[in-house]
């Protein structure tokens, strides 16, 4: 009467369970403090040859824009613009190839939704 059958005994199925859940709370504070690491780098692009330099953070945020005077040319304004919008584009992909390639490094490929 008193005997568990086919079960898993309360002592194995809840040391299991804790296990998962410490490893489960080690991995969150370990992608928190990366989080925090990655928030913190810049991420550089240039284009037109170094005509247009955006730099971005990790939370995506542009921190600085450089336009060599000799890219400003007032007769081709939508070019300095296209310019402008591929340098910036670009370091936002860099700052978002980044975060991904280490949020895949920490989760060993597990798809998170980060």
């Amino acid at each position: 009467m008193g005997k568990n059958k086919g079960g898993f005994r309360g002592g194995q199925m809840g040391g299991m369970n804790m296990n998962m859940i410490k490893q489960a709370q080690k991995m969150q504070e370990d992608l928190l403090k990366m989080q925090g690491e990655m928030e913190e780098k810049e991420y550089t692009a240039q284009s037109g040859g170094g005509a247009v330099t955006a730099k971005v953070n990790g939370k995506r945020e542009l921190q600085s824009l450089v336009i060599e005077p000799d890219a400003v040319d007032p007769e081709d304004v939508e070019m300095l613009q296209d310019l402008i919008v591929a340098a910036v584009n670009e370091a936002m992909r860099k700052a978002e190839t980044s975060m991904n390639d280490s949020m895949s490094k920490l989760t060993g490929g597990l798809n998170l939704g980060f």
